[in-house]
């Protein structure tokens, strides 16, 4: 099994709803988003996937995520912006990205709010 790693970042504010009182109030972070994406079978190339592909989708769904208040955006309107709730939410566009190759499959996504903390989403 191979494992690729692509990673990006984006900067944004929130405010949590998690009885946190210091969260609950307007902050922001720089978020590093880390792609894991796997699979067993390489291409004629010797790769299973071309990492400037790769990039281009994460870009394409974490960019409209750059410079927001991430609370205004429809997702998090019904629940909170939480690093948790940012890793879901990018896994699941991503997965749609994704859906046509057959070869990939995404492994793990990783939200990082500071260098010590970080929330994946994974599906077994």
């Amino acid at each position: 099994m191979f494992e690729l790693m692509v990673e990006t970042t984006f900067s944004a504010a929130h405010r949590l709803k998690t009885g946190n009182k210091k969260c609950e109030r307007l902050h922001g972070h720089n978020w590093k988003v880390q792609l894991f994406l796997s699979g067993n079978k390489l291409n004629k190339d010797g790769v299973i996937l071309d990492f400037k592909e790769i990039k281009e989708k994460l870009e394409k769904v974490v960019m409209p995520l750059d410079h927001t208040y991430l609370n205004e955006i429809p997702f998090f309107k019904k629940i909170s912006p939480t690093s948790e709730n940012i890793a879901y939410y990018l896994y699941q566009k991503l997965k749609v990205l994704f859906a046509k190759n057959k070869v990939t499959k995404i492994s793990r996504l990783t939200v990082w709010e500071g260098d010590k903390t970080s929330a994946s989403y994974f599906s077994l």
